[in-house]
Formats: C-alpha cells, structure tokens, sequence
C-alpha cells in the first residue's frame, strides 16, 4: 500500500517536470516575431568619397560591406591580401631593433623666452615668528632653572630642555633673555624679559 503511494508521488512530478521541459523546449525552437530591421546612424564626419574609407597608412580602401552569404568571395580576399604592413621600422622579433624616430623641425618651445637671464627661484618665505612673551621666573633654592611664558591666555612653566606647547624648545635661560627654538620650521629665537 506503502509502495503505491510513492509511485504516485513520482509519477506527478515525473510529469510536472516533464510539462516544464516541454514549455523551455519550445520557448527555445519556437519563431519569434520578425526582428525589426537594423539601423545604421551616419557620422557627421563622412569619407572623402562615400564607400570609401582611410587606413592606419592614410591609404583610401573600399568599404566592404559585411554580407552574410557564406561563399568565398574572391575579390574580398585578392583585396586583402594586397594589403601591405607598413610600420615605423621597428622588427617586433628582433630583439634590439628600435623604430625609426623623425627628427623634430623646431626646438618645441611654442612661447619666446621673456628675458635672456635665467630666473632663479623666489626665496623662501621667512619662518613664523615664536609669538612666546618671556615674563619671570620660577625658582626654588636648589631647583633648575624656570622660566613663565605665555602666549595669549596661556601661561607655562618651564626649564631647560622643555617643549612647550608642543612646539617650541627652550634652549637657554639667562637673566635676560630665554633662547627658544620653533621645532616644527627649525627657527631660534631670544625672548628678552618683558614687564607685564
């Protein structure tokens, strides 16, 4: 009983797949509508002569319209043969062999020169100055030296060595003055003491 129930089920889709194959096959072998004639766009740029056409070596050859007869057409092919390659010089199978390079007629300057003096460049422009006011000192007995500095609304304290502001390097400290050093354009500067 078991048995027949499965045959059954075969069976329905032996046939359902049957049926789809059938309806692929003959979507496939069926005709379809009759194309639409193809059409050709015309260039702007017409030939010299209409059914003519220029080669790579600017020779004028015949247009050869393409044709979908499958016999041998002799003219076609007496007309490709008496194409010549015409190259630049250069043997592709040679190893070495170079092309043949015409000599240019000017010297390819199109402009006149301005002056008969060579132009040297513009000198470089002139680093930032360090915009850093040097205005006291931060000493302890028994400490290294410290200096305030300040630039706009901030203030900052350092010794020797220190960079400031990621940017400046400060190098020396005298009674004076504290030599500080731009590390981003490699410029040194004296900062003289300033009454605030």
């Amino acid at each position: 009983m078991k048995l027949e129930v499965e045959n059954r089920k075969k069976v329905i889709w032996l046939a359902v797949l049957a049926a789809i194959a059938l309806v692929m096959l003959g979507y496939e072998f069926w005709p379809q509508s009759v194309a639409a004639p193809h059409v050709t766009a015309q260039t702007t740029s017409a030939p010299a002569k209409p059914g003519t056409r220029r080669t790579a070596s600017g020779k004028v050859v015949p247009v050869v319209e393409p044709q979908l007869d499958p016999t041998l057409d002799l003219n076609l092919l007496r007309r490709s043969e008496e194409i010549k390659y015409a190259g630049n010089g250069r043997n592709i199978f040679v190893a070495g062999s170079v092309a043949v390079i015409e000599k240019p007629k000017g010297s390819g300057v199109t402009d006149a020169p301005e002056s008969a003096t060579l132009r040297t460049p513009p000198p470089p422009p002139p680093p930032p100055p360090i915009t850093l006011k040097f205005f006291g000192f931060a000493n302890r007995p028994g400490e290294t030296k410290k200096v305030f500095l300040s630039q706009g609304e901030d203030v900052f304290i350092a010794a020797e060595g220190d960079i400031v502001d990621r940017r400046y390097r400060v190098l020396h400290i005298s009674p004076a003055a504290v030599d500080v050093e731009d590390v981003l354009n490699n410029n040194r500067q004296s900062l003289p003491l300033t009454q605030g």
